[in-house]
């Protein structure tokens, strides 16, 4: 039941902490009330104790400033006040319809047993309807009355009171079961009038409450996705901070950020919360969508039972115990560039336009932020641009300039050599160079074809990194040689083929062969692309290389049309060669 901090005195006065009682005290806390309010207290016919009960009632109820728990408090309030046996408030939505039901009186189990709560038909409905206070001796003579379902309490009487903000209905207080089998009388309806009057202005006061907390809370949600974008944060950290923040202000059990997609489709970029990996990657259509219905209103649209809206007839929201929603378009001018989608279990209370004007605000925010986000990354694949062209600038001009005229230069000093060897070594030298300028300008080329991130690096820092990475497991640095046009020859399903056997190779080196010394060689040539992993550890035949990791390597030659052999080095260590094709047979 509701607490009550004050004890009452046997001629209606309160006694106070210390035990002294103080005459005419319930009488001197009324000036803190409204003047109506005030009022009705004063035309309450009780005796002192009763008077005294309901205005404690009364200051309970405004003690709160948690909606929630003023309901609750409202409706114990009232139970205890006109000594009935069950309470229930009723919250009136959209229409007639209920979106909130709580309950004094029932159990748990029976609760559970009735099965879903009421939406305002039957003689709750007549409520919303005639907002008057209803007093009935017998529940089932009226009209209007329905029955119960079963497993309902057998109920007779019944009072029932509206639940006004100013001239707004807000909900009802229902009373049934005036205990010792009495009826409810003309006094029982002025007290729980008095009640659901003060019930009112506490109402006002926790929504009050509630919308300046909110709009701090709002603020400060805008001021952190600000500060992200200050401190770098990406596209991705943008998006989970703006449903993380959105979904925890509002109490959604889900949050969902879809893009508008081709063909009239909207993609979630991003979920999080309930059953969340049903919705991640998922490609909707707009029409049966209620993210897409948002996105083509315009407009936030609401709904109490997602699972049930003609809007949402496809995708997975149907099937997941969801029920009140609410969908906000993410816009910039005239450029949406998503819907913002959350989403409450069955059984919660809706969305009100209280709580969605603020969304509004702050999802045009959101939608502000992930432009900026964009054009940042944009900016920042420009100036990558700009500096690999640069370099591929630099190189072209001064070092392959330069290289040519080294190899010039040697060969015109070949004739002027009359040693065979000393020749023989020159032309080598003229030979690498010539090498050289190849894979300076295969770097060149691929310095300008490929695309920012991870996916557009060349196969020749991919290896590198991978050769890098090693490095740590092995202990020591691999030697790495690389010749050919690596980065513009070799297809890519190819190249992804070769990081992976070049990890793997690696990868066994230094879990079994207790090596030294790694040579790594990656050369493409006549159409052919070969990786050498050398070691000079202790070899096959002694260290238990896995045959399933060879045979998987193998396996991803034979699927390029290649092959893979493994010996024994040069230096008494182990040998992989693993050769295919850059084009398919």
């Amino acid at each position: 039941m509701w607490p009550a901090p004050y004890a009452w005195g046997q001629d209606g006065g309160t006694v106070g902490d210390n035990g002294t009682e103080h005459r005419g005290g319930g009488r001197r806390r009324l000036s803190t009330l409204p003047e109506d309010l005030q009022g009705r207290l004063d035309a309450v016919e009780r005796g002192p104790v009763e008077a005294a009960l309901l205005l404690e009632a009364v200051m309970s109820v405004g003690r709160e400033l948690d909606l929630s728990q003023v309901l609750r408090r409202i409706v114990e309030a009232a139970v205890v006040v006109v000594d009935a046996e069950y309470g229930a408030l009723g919250v009136v939505g959209e229409g007639t319809r209920l979106t909130q039901f709580l309950t004094v009186g029932v159990m748990d189990e029976e609760r559970e047993a009735i099965g879903p709560l009421p939406e305002g038909h039957g003689i709750l409905g007549e409520l919303i309807r005639h907002p008057r206070p209803l007093r009935l001796a017998e529940l089932s003579g009226h009209p209007a009355s329905y029955g119960f379902p079963p497993n309902h309490p057998p109920m007779r009487s019944f009072l029932g009171v509206p639940v006004k903000i100013r001239d707004e209905v807000f909900g009802n207080l229902y009373l049934t079961e005036k205990r010792g089998g009495r009826e409810f009388d003309a006094e029982d309806e002025t007290v729980l009038s008095t009640l659901a009057v003060a019930a009112g202005v506490a109402i006002e006061n926790a929504r009050e409450y509630a919308r300046t907390r909110d709009r701090q809370r709002w603020q400060e949600a805008g001021n952190e996705i600000v500060a992200g974008l200050l401190g770098g944060a990406d596209d991705a950290d943008v998006r989970r901070m703006i449903v993380d923040r959105s979904s925890r202000i509002l109490a959604a059990d889900l949050g969902v950020l879809a893009l508008p997609s081709g063909g009239h489709t909207v993609r979630v970029a991003l979920a999080s919360g309930r059953d969340a990996e049903r919705y991640r990657g998922l490609t909707l259509p707009c029409e049966g969508s209620f993210a897409g219905a948002a996105l083509d209103a315009g407009e936030p649209i609401t709904t109490a039972d997602v699972a049930h809206d003609p809007r949402a007839t496809s995708g997975a929201l149907r099937r997941t115990g969801l029920g009140p929603a609410v969908a906000v378009p993410m816009a910039t001018g005239k450029r949406t560039c998503g819907v913002l989608l959350l989403a409450r279990a069955r059984g919660s209370p809706a969305f009100t336009e209280t709580e969605t004007a603020p969304l509004l605000a702050f999802a045009g925010q959101a939608a502000l932020a992930m432009e900026l986000t964009e054009r940042r990354e944009s900016a920042e694949q420009i100036a990558l641009l700009e500096e690999r062209d640069r370099i591929a600038r630099d190189l072209h001009d001064l070092a392959i300039q330069r290289l040519f005229a080294t190899g010039m230069t040697l060969q015109s000093v070949v004739r002027l050599v009359e040693q065979p060897q000393a020749s023989e070594r020159l032309l080598r030298a003229v030979d690498d160079l010539d090498e050289t300028i190849k894979i300076i300008r295969s770097t060149i080329f691929g310095l300008r074809v490929r695309g920012p991130g991870r996916t557009g690096q060349g196969l020749r820092v991919r290896t590198a990194r991978a050769v890098e990475q090693a490095a740590r497991a092995l202990g020591f640095q691999p030697s790495l040689r690389m010749a050919g046009l690596l980065d513009t020859d070799v297809p890519a399903d190819v190249a992804e083929q070769v990081v992976a056997v070049l990890g793997e190779a690696l990868t066994n080196v230094a879990r079994h062969a207790r090596a030294t010394a790694v040579d790594v060689s990656l050369t493409v040539g006549q159409g052919r692309l070969t990786l050498d992993v050398s070691d000079d550890g202790i070899g096959m035949t002694e260290h238990g290389v896995s045959r399933s990791g060879l045979d998987n390597l193998a396996r991803r030659a034979e699927k390029l049309g290649g092959e893979m052999d493994v010996g024994p080095a040069g230096r008494g260590g182990t040998r992989l060669s693993w050769r295919v094709p850059l084009r398919p047979p």
